[in-house]
C-alpha cells in the first residue's frame, strides 16, 4: 500500500532544474560523513568548506559582471534548503555568508557602488561573517575615539563561521559629543590585531558551524569603513533590507531539515505492508505542518522577488512575521516525525535524534516570537 506519493525535496521549489543542487548531490555522502564527524567533536565543518570553496559556492550569489556565478535569490535559498538535507550545519554556517552577499547585490541592484565588495568575493571568496543576532536595535561593545577613527570592544556571541571567518560584519555603539547614542556599523577582518575566538561553540544542535564568540579588543576602525550609522535602540529602515535578504536564506536551512525529517517518517511507515489508521493520519498530519513552512518560505521569497522589493517597514513586518511561521512549523514537523518513528528516533544513532537538535535553532534567529509579536503589534495598530 503507498501511504503517499513520493515529494521531491531536492528540486527547484518552482519546478526549474538548478545544476547547482545536482552538484549537492554528488557530494552528498561527503557532506553528511563530515557531519557527522562534526556534531561528535564540535569542531567546524572545514572539510565541507573546502569542497564548497573549490566548487565556488561563495561567489554563487555575485554576479556574473563581478565574477561570481549570478544564481538568483529564489535558487540560493534551494542551495540552502537542498544543503541542509545532507549537512544542516554546512547550510546554516553557509546562509550566513550568503546573506552578507545578498545584501550587498541588492544595493549593486538599487545603485550603490559595491563593485570592489562583490569583486572581492568573487576573486578570493572570504567567509563572510555576521554578528547580527548579537547586535540587532541595541547592539553592544564601546567605541572611541581616536586619530583617524576609532577603537572597537566587544565580545559578539553566535559567529557562525568564526572558527574559519574572513571578515566579521559588526557593529557597536557610540555616543556622540552631543550625547547622542548612534550604532555604527563597519566590517573587520579577523586578522586584524586585537582580534581572537573564544572557543566556546558547545551546543545542543548545529554543533558544526563554528559559532564562537569574537571578542575584539582595541580594534583600530577607521573612518572609512564606517558603512552605517543609526540612531540607538529603535528601528531604522536598514533593517527592511537586512530582513528580508537574511531571513528567507536562513529559514531555508530550516525547511531542509524539516523535509529530510519527513521524508524519514513517511519512508518509515511505507515500509509497513499495511500501515494501522493512525499512521496514515500521522503522515497526512505531518505534511500540512510541512506545507505551512513552505508555503510561509515560498511567501517570503515572493516578497523578495530576486531583489526587487521596496524596504518598506512592512517588509519587516512581513518578513519576521514569516519567520516565526516557520519556525514554530519546522519544529513541529519534526517533533511529529519523531512520533511516527517512535522509541528508535530517541536513540543517537537514529537521523531523527540529530534533526530534532539542529532544528531548535530556528527559533533563536532574530527576533524571538514575543518579540515578533510586540513588533508587529505595533506595526499593525499604526498602519
Amino acid at each position: 500500500m503507498n501511504v503517499t506519493k513520493e515529494r521531491k525535496y531536492d528540486q527547484h521549489q518552482n519546478g526549474r532544474p538548478n545544476l547547482w543542487l545536482e552538484l549537492i548531490a554528488q557530494m552528498g555522502d561527503q557532506l553528511s560523513a563530515c557531519e557527522q564527524q562534526s556534531d561528535e567533536t564540535d569542531a567546524f565543518v572545514s572539510a565541507n568548506y573546502a569542497l564548497l570553496r573549490e566548487h565556488r559556492f561563495f561567489a554563487a550569489l555575485v554576479p556574473a559582471e563581478f565574477g561570481g556565478s549570478g544564481v538568483d535569490y529564489g535558487d540560493m535559498s534551494d542551495i540552502l534548503r537542498v544543503m541542509a538535507h545532507y549537512s544542516p550545519s554546512t547550510a546554516l554556517a553557509h546562509s550566513m555568508h550568503q546573506h552578507l552577499v545578498a545584501a550587498n547585490v541588492f544595493k549593486h541592484k538599487k545603485g550603490q557602488d559595491v563593485r570592489g565588495f562583490l569583486q572581492k568575493v568573487a576573486d578570493q571568496q572570504p567567509v563572510l561573517i555576521s554578528t547580527g543576532a548579537r547586535d540587532w536595535l541595541e547592539s553592544n561593545g564601546t567605541m572611541t575615539r581616536t586619530e583617524g577613527g576609532y577603537l572597537f570592544s566587544a565580545v559578539k556571541q553566535f559567529g557562525s563561521q568564526s572558527a574559519e571567518g574572513g571578515i566579521a560584519v559588526t557593529s557597536a555603539p557610540y555616543e556622540d559629543e552631543q550625547g547622542d547614542w548612534h550604532v555604527l556599523h563597519f566590517p573587520v577582518p579577523l586578522a586584524s590585531d586585537g582580534v581572537s575566538l573564544i572557543e566556546n561553540w558547545e551546543a545542543l544542535g548545529m554543533r558544526g558551524t563554528g559559532s564562537h564568540a569574537i571578542k575584539f579588543e582595541d580594534v583600530f576602525v577607521p573612518d572609512a569603513a564606517i558603512a552605517l550609522s543609526r540612531p540607538r535602540g529603535t528601528y531604522h529602515g536598514v533593517w527592511n533590507v537586512v530582513l528580508t535578504v537574511a531571513m528567507p536564506l536562513i529559514m531555508s536551512v530550516y525547511v531542509g531539515i524539516a523535509q529530510k525529517a519527513a521524508q524519514i517518517a513517511t519512508d518509515h511507515v511505507r515500509q509497513f505492508p499495511a500501515p494501522k489508521p493512525h499512521q496514515i493520519s500521522a503522515v497526512g498530519a505531518l505534511n500540512n505542518e510541512l506545507s505551512i513552512a513552505e508555503m510561509a518560505l515560498n511567501d517570503m521569497l515572493r516578497i523578495n522577488n530576486n531583489f526587487d522589493f521596496t524596504p518598506t517597514d512592512a517588509c519587516g513586518h512581513l518578513i519576521l512575521t514569516r519567520k516565526s511561521i516557520i519556525a514554530d512549523a519546522v519544529i513541529e514537523v519534526v517533533n511529529q516525525a519523531m512520533d511516527i518513528v517512535g522509541g528508535q528516533a530517541f536513540y543517537r544513532r537514529h537521523p531523527l535524534e540529530k534533526l530534532l537538535r539542529d532544528v531548535q535553532g530556528a527559533r533563536y534567529h532574530p527576533i524571538y516570537k514575543a518579540d515578533q509579536h510586540l513588533f508587529s503589534g505595533n506595526y499593525l495598530l499604526r498602519a
